[in-house]
C-alpha cells in the first residue's frame, strides 16, 4: 500500500495534536470564574495557577527535547499527549490549591513536548522550502483550538460541569494516539506506505539526514550555545513569546474586567482575534515557501519575521492609542492584526532550529528555545496582576516594545540561516 502525500498526514495528526493541546489548555481560563468559585480561588491563585504551568512548560521544553532526541519523534510525542491528557483528566479530581497546582504543573511538562516534537518531525518529513510551510499548519491549531475551545467548553461545562468537562477533553489526547502510531509507523527512508517520488523530496537537502540520526552523538548544550546563532533563536523566542501568551493567558479575564463580558459574552468574541492568528500561521508558511523559489533561506526567513513583527508592533500601537471602554470589538479586531502578525513570524523562528543544526542537536535548541520563551511568560505572568487592577496599558507597551527586539536579535546574531555545525 502506498500513501500519497504522506508527510501531510504526519503535519496534518500533528495540528490535531495541537488543536487538543489548546482546547485542554484554555479551559482553564474559560471555566476559571466557576471554577475558582468552587475552589475558594481567587484572581492572584489564578496567576499562581499560570505560572505553576508556565514553570513545568519551561522545564518540559527542554526535557522533551532531549527526550525526542534520545527516542525519537514517535514515542517522544505519544508520551507527551498520554502525560498532558491524563493530567487534564486529573483536573476533575482537584480539591484546592495544592492538588490543582500539582495537576496544573503535569499538563504544563507533558503539552511542553508538543512544540520540539513538531519541530523535529517537520525536520524529517519535509524539505527545506517547504518546513514553514509545514510549521504554519502546525502552529495554525493553536488558534483553531482557541477558536473551538469557547464553545466547546461552554457546551461541555452546561451540560455535564467542570470537573467531567477535564475528563472528556483529556479522553480525546489519548485516543489521538492511536491514528498517530498507525500512520506514523517508521521514519521517512524505511516506511512502507511512502512513495519514491515522495522520498526523494524529503531526502533531498535535508539537515536532518534519517532516523539513524538519531543514534549519532548530538552537540553538547555548551557546544551549541558556542554558536552566536542559538543566541539568536533563543533571544527570539524570549522577546516574542509573551505576546502571544499575554492574549491566551488574560485576554478572558481582561474583557471581563475592562469591558464587563460575562462568560458567555468571551466565548462569543473571543474566537475572533484567533481567526487572525490561525490565517497568519498558514500566510506565513505560504510566504516564506514562496520567496525561497527565487530567494536564499536566509532572505525568506528574515523578511517574513520582519513582516510578522511589523504587524505585532502596529497592532498593539492601535490597541494603545485606539481601544477604549466604548469600543470592546475593537480590541477584539485589532488583536486579531496582532495575533496574525505573530503566527506569520513564530513559524519561521521555531523552524531556526532545523535550518541551523543537523539531527540530534535540533531537539536539543528547540526545546531550550522554548524553556526560554516560557521563562519570559513567567516573567510577564508576575508583572500583569500588580498593574491589572489600574489599567492593561503598561502591559500592551512592554510588549509592543518587545516586537522591535525579536527582529533585532534575529538580524544582529544570525548573519547568515545556514548549517552552522562544523563550518
Amino acid at each position: 500500500m502506498k500513501l500519497k502525500g504522506l508527510r501531510w498526514w504526519i503535519i496534518a495528526l500533528i495540528c490535531l495534536a495541537t488543536i487538543i493541546n489548546y482546547i485542554d489548555r484554555s479551559a482553564f481560563g474559560i471555566m476559571w470564574p466557576e471554577m475558582g468559585k468552587d475552589l475558594g480561588m481567587d484572581d492572584y491563585d489564578y496567576a499562581l495557577m499560570l505560572n505553576i504551568f508556565m514553570v513545568t512548560y519551561a522545564a518540559g521544553k527542554f526535557l522533551s527535547g532531549k527526550l525526542m532526541d534520545i527516542i525519537g519523534t514517535r514515542l517522544g510525542f505519544a508520551f507527551s499527549i498520554i502525560l498532558w491528557s491524563l493530567a487534564s483528566v486529573f483536573h476533575a479530581f482537584s480539591k484546592g490549591l495544592v492538588s490543582l497546582g500539582i495537576f496544573r504543573g503535569l499538563l504544563g511538562l507533558g503539552e511542553a513536548g508538543n512544540w520540539p516534537g513538531a519541530v523535529k518531525s517537520n525536520g524529517e518529513w519535509f524539505p527545506v522550502n517547504q518546513r514553514a510551510l509545514a510549521q504554519g499548519i502546525f502552529n495554525a491549531g493553536a488558534s483553531v483550538g482557541s477558536i473551538i475551545a469557547p464553545a466547546l467548553i461552554a457546551v461541555l461545562y452546561g451540560n455535564y460541569g467542570w470537573r467531567s468537562t477535564y475528563i472528556i477533553i483529556g479522553a480525546l489526547g489519548i485516543l489521538w494516539v492511536i491514528p498517530w502510531f498507525i500512520i506514523n509507523k517508521a521514519a521517512p527512508k524505511h516506511h512502507s506506505w511512502i512513495t519514491d517520488e515522495e522520498k526523494a523530496l524529503i531526502m533531498e537537502g535535508r539537515a536532518i539526514v534519517d532516523e539513524n540520526a538519531t543514534k549519532e552523538k548530538g552537540l553538547s548544550l555548551l557546544q551549541i550555545l558556542s554558536y552566536k546563532e542559538s543566541w539568536g533563536v533563543l533571544a527570539a523566542r524570549f522577546f516574542i513569546e509573551p505576546i502571544w501568551w499575554l492574549f491566551v493567558g488574560w485576554m478572558p479575564l481582561y474583557l471581563n474586567s475592562q469591558f464587563g463580558f460575562s462568560v458567555e459574552e468571551i466565548g462569543s468574541t473571543m474566537w475572533i482575534s484567533y481567526v487572525g492568528g490561525m490565517i497568519g500561521s498558514l500566510a506565513g508558511g505560504w510566504y516564506s515557501g514562496k520567496l525561497m523559489a527565487k530567494h536564499s533561506v536566509d532572505f525568506s526567513r528574515k523578511r517574513t519575521i520582519l513582516i510578522g513583527a511589523t504587524l505585532i508592533f502596529l497592532g498593539l500601537l492601535g490597541i494603545i492609542f485606539l481601544v477604549d471602554d466604548n469600543n470592546p470589538m475593537t480590541f477584539i479586531y485589532i488583536t486579531g492584526v496582532v495575533l496574525f502578525g505573530f503566527q506569520f513570524a513564530i513559524g519561521n523562528i521555531q523552524t531556526l532550529s532545523t535550518d541551523l543544526f543537523r539531527g540530534p542537536s535540533v531537539g536539543t535548541l528547540a526545546g531550550l528555545a522554548g524553556t526560554v520563551g516560557a521563562i519570559s511568560v513567567i516573567i510577564m505572568n508576575w508583572f500583569i496582576p500588580m498593574i491589572a487592577s489600574t489599567s492593561y496599558t503598561p502591559a500592551f507597551i512592554v510588549i509592543a516594545i518587545l516586537a522591535p527586539m525579536v527582529v533585532i536579535s534575529i538580524f544582529g546574531l544570525i548573519r547568515n540561516i545556514k548549517i552552522v555545525e562544523n563550518n
